[in-house]
Parts: C-alpha cells; sequence; structure tokens
C-alpha cells in the first residue's frame, strides 16, 4: 500500500519537481505529515531537504559531462611520477593472501549467444580459461567456491558441475553461495577466510549467471496437482483431483527483481532514491554515456585483459562484451520510463542490463603463490559488509561499507587510487556518491561524525563499470576485484577499492592493494 501511495503522489508532484528545485523545498511541510507508515515518502522528503546545500543538479550535471574521457590519460601521466611511498596493509601474524590471476567469459546481453547454454557450461567456460591463464595444477586447488542468484534446479550447486567439467580432482570440494549482486565477492571473502585460517593454500573463486533461461514456475495450485497425481494409487483418485483444475491453474509464475520483504522492483527503488538525492534525467544519461564511453575506449585499447574467448558450442567464438554501446544524449532521452510511468527518471539506457557471464579468479596464500613460481597481481586486504533498510536504503551498501572499510585498513579516501563500484543504476551510482558527500546524511542515517567523501570521478570507474559492461549477478564482483588490480599495475597505484550494493538492503567493501614490482 505504501508504494501504491508513493508513486501516486509523485506523478502528481514530479512535473514541478524536475523543473524547480524550490518547490521540492516548499514540498516538504506535506511530506513531514503524512501518516508514519508511509516511510518511503518520509525519507524522500527528508533526504531532498538535506541535499539543497549540496551541489546543484546543473553543476552535478556539469561535472558529469566535463570529465567524460579524459580520465585515463590524466591517470597516465600521474602514473608516471607516482612513486609508491604508502605502507603496506599487512597484519603481523595474519596471511598474506594474494590474487594470481582472473578471468571472465564476454559478458553478453541475454538472448544472444549464450542463450541456448546452462549456468554451468558458462562457470566452466571460466574455470577452463583461469586454468589456461595461470597453468594452476589442478591438483593442487583445495577449494572452489562459486556465486549464482537465480539457480538452475538440476545444477543447484553449480560450482561443483562446473568444476568437474573444467577437469578438476573429484576429491576437491566445492560449494555455491548467494548473496544477490555480490555473491561472487562473498565467494571470494570465502576463500580467504579458509586461506587465513589455515584450512586452505589454494582456492578457486567465481560466479555466473544465465539470465537468458531463468526458472518460470507452474503456479502453485499446478504445482500441487502435479504432486498429488503422482501419489494417486487408482484411477478414481485421479479422476478426482483432475476434475479440480481450472484454466487459471497454467498461469506460470514469473520471476522478477524484486525484493520480497517490500514486494518492491529494484528499479522502482532506484527510481525513488534518485528523486531523494533530486538527481535528474539529464545527469542520469550524462553518466550511462560516460560509462560505456570508457568501457568502449577500455576494449579498444585491450585494457579489459580478463576476458577470455570463449568457444560457444555450435556457434562462432565469442572474444568480447556485447553490451557497450555508446548512444547520444538525444536518444537517450527518447526513451519512456522504465518503472515509474510517466515521470520517472530510470531507463533502460540508464540502468544495467540483464547479463549472461562467468568468472573466475586464483587465490594463495602468498608464501603458497611465490613456492609455486607465480607473480601475483594484488593483495586482497580488508572486507566489510553492511546491510540496512531494504526499503528506502536498499541500494545504498556502498555508502555504509566504504568508510568502516577504509577505517578497519586505517585508510581515507585520498589513499584510494583505483575506484571500482557496481553500476546497477546511474541513479543509485549518483545517490551514493551524494550520500558519502553529506555530513548530515553520516550524522542522521549512519551515525557517524563526519561524512567519508566522494570519490574523484578521474578515480572512479574509468574502465567502464556494470551499465556498459554488463551485470551477471553472480559474476561481478570478481570483474570488479580484476578491474581494480588490472588498473593499479597500470597506473601505479597502491591501493583500489571495491564496492557494491545488492537486494536486501545489503552491501560489501574491499581493500585491493597492489602486489609490488
Amino acid at each position: 500500500m505504501g508504494v501504491s501511495r508513493t508513486s501516486a503522489i509523485w506523478a502528481v508532484i514530479w512535473p514541478s519537481l524536475r523543473g524547480d528545485p524550490e518547490i521540492i523545498w516548499s514540498f516538504i511541510p506535506f511530506t513531514l505529515s503524512v501518516k508514519p507508515m508511509d516511510q518511503d515518502l518520509r525519507m524522500t522528503s527528508l533526504l531532498t531537504y538535506t541535499f539543497k546545500n549540496l551541489p546543484s543538479t546543473s553543476q552535478w550535471a556539469l561535472r558529469f559531462s566535463m570529465r567524460p574521457l579524459s580520465c585515463s590519460s590524466q591517470l597516465r601521466v600521474a602514473a608516471a611520477v607516482q612513486t609508491k611511498s604508502k605502507q603496506t596493509l599487512a597484519k603481523p601474524n595474519i596471511r598474506n593472501i594474494v590474487v594470481v590471476d582472473g578471468v571472465r567469459t564476454p559478458f553478453l546481453l541475454s538472448g544472444t549467444s549464450y542463450k541456448d547454454l546452462m549456468p554451468h557450461d558458462l562457470a566452466r567456460a571460466a574455470l577452463s580459461g583461469l586454468l589456461h591463464r595461470t597453468s594452476v595444477p589442478k591438483d593442487v586447488v583445495d577449494y572452489i567456491i562459486l556465486g549464482t542468484v537465480i539457480q538452475e534446479v538440476k545444477t543447484s550447486n553449480v560450482a561443483r558441475e562446473a568444476a568437474l567439467g573444467a577437469g578438476f580432482s573429484d576429491k576437491t570440494p566445492a560449494h555455491t553461495v548467494t548473496m544477490a549482486c555480490i555473491s561472487s565477492n562473498q565467494a571470494m571473502t570465502t576463500a580467504v577466510s579458509l586461506i587465513a585460517s589455515g584450512q586452505c593454500d589454494v582456492v578457486v573463486a567465481g560466479g555466473v549467471e544465465l539470465m537468458s533461461d531463468v526458472p518460470i514456475r507452474h503456479s502453485r495450485k499446478m504445482r500441487k496437482m502435479m504432486l498429488d497425481l503422482s501419489k494417486a494409487k487408482t484411477l478414481g483418485q485421479r479422476l478426482s483431483l483432475i476434475s479440480k483444475f481450472r484454466l487459471n491453474f497454467l498461469s506460470p509464475e514469473l520471476p522478477a527483481v524484486a525484493e520480497f520483504s517490500t514486494n518492491e522492483t529494484m528499479g522502482h527503488s532506484a527510481d525513488r532514491l534518485a528523486a531523494a538525492f533530486a538527481i535528474s534525467r539529464l545527469e542520469q544519461d550524462e553518466y550511462a554515456l560516460r560509462s560505456h564511453s570508457l568501457a568502449r575506449k577500455a576494449q579498444d585499447e585491450g585494457l579489459l585483459s580478463d576476458v577470455v574467448p570463449f568457444k560457444v558450442p555450435g556457434k562462432d567464438t565469442v572474444t568480447q562484451d556485447n553490451g557497450i554501446r555508446p548512444s547520444s544524449l538525444e536518444q537517450m532521452a527518447k526513451l519512456k520510463p522504465a518503472f515509474i510511468k510517466p515521470y520517472g527518471t530510470v531507463t533502460a539506457a540508464n540502468s544495467s542490463f540483464l547479463t549472461d557471464g562467468a568468472s573466475a579468479v586464483l587465490i594463495l596464500a602468498e608464501e603458497k603463490a611465490l613456492a609455486m613460481g607465480y607473480k601475483p597481481k594484488a593483495y586482497l586486504r580488508d572486507f566489510m559488509y553492511v546491510s540496512q533498510d531494504p526499503k528506502d536504503q536498499l541500494l545504498l551498501g556502498p555508502t555504509y561499507a566504504t568508510p568502516k572499510v577504509l577505517e578497519k585498513a586505517g585508510l581515507t579516501m585520498n589513499d584510494i587510487d583505483a575506484f571500482e563500484f557496481h553500476e546497477a543504476f546511474s541513479g543509485q551510482i549518483l545517490a551514493n556518491l551524494k550520500a558519502m558527500d553529506s555530513d548530515w546524511f553520516a550524522q542522521n542515517y549512519m551515525g557517524r561524525k563526519a561524512k567519508v567523501g566522494s570519490p574523484p570521478l578521474e578515480k572512479f570507474n574509468i574502465w567502464g563499470g556494470s551499465l556498459s559492461l554488463g551485470h551477471p549477478f553472480g559474476a561481478t564482483g570478481c570483474r570488479l576485484v580484476m578491474a581494480a588490480a588490472n588498473r593499479l599495475q597500470k597506473e601505479g597505484g597502491q591501493y583500489g577499492l571495491v564496492a557494491a550494493c545488492a537486494a536486501g538492503g545489503q552491501g560489501h567493501a574491499m581493500i585491493v592493494e597492489a602486489y609490488p614490482k
């Protein structure tokens, strides 16, 4: 009920809100007087009032439009003079844990070249690609962990099936984890914990998602009838059950990217979040264009080195992501709102798209990696998981996780050389940037004395992000970590910060430290 009332009210006031910020402030007394159960509307009005003193919409739009493609060149110049004077994050009596390398299949729009595959096919391809890239002996791997979100019932433990298919020893245990969009993050940090505790020395972590073939269930009534029929012992019992059949039993249950606790789609939540932080449609389109433009530039320059070719059975070899499509602001402006109609600001162009893909990384104890002759790419250092209100703060995981992981590592935002944040929606990214740069939000919602600060755009997702590269739910975390590690190696930086939001109002952040050259 709260969602429908909010949508109706926003539909009435949205045209004025988009055009005149002063009307937003005048709307506050009304929103503050709504019933307590309308928490989403109260949150929106409070946050909108808060950000009156932050940079205006036009200033933010200018910020994003003025620095779209110059980031990489600026960083290359800076890297030439940068020295590694920062202290390492190694801790006494704790094993150093390193990532040797990581790979991923090309991330493809769902319904394209991977549409006839199963999830374990993609996961097997990522694991095989990792074996080929690293030449790690299969029998040396102690454990395999993969993340996934929408499970194929035939291969519920997809990690085990993919590992066997890739030729790993049948003596190597494997399990599958699920934590929405941070499932492969959980796979990696579980690997870190296994190694840190001394249980393992060599772990493969990764993730997979195949949105081209998601499970579509019969209705509950139909399922019950089919189960009862399988138990019926006589013809009379079967005929009695069949007589109860109704045509509406055939209505399928379609999957949706929606919160179980709130019954709200993630896109609807992103639209409300953008409104709460006064982020315009233009700003969101500009950020999306930035992501696609930087991804195309990185792809053309061969910077996306974690991508490994995949020969699709019966089809051609896929060599690169196919969702990178720089457009123009004029073309993007023609698209209609995807969730809150007709006045929402989240569209297909400024949202991440449904994606098929898989990823895998090789994680070892440092002493083991060196004994095997490897030159690691990065250390995996401190990490943090957070959770908050899934109704009004569903997508603010990076805002909550970032200051906590920085404090845990003894770092500040100024110490970070490469930021890699998951881009679910343009509005989600921009809302997090504003929240991180707000003392009021830190004090009133996070219980902190001061803001952590917003990442500088010249260090932020400069090889593209999920909006352009794609977002296979269970595989994105490994892509983020490898993007940070590869950027640090190329740019000469020392610390990277990976962060992501996830369904359920959860989030994750991790510090990645470049391995000394």
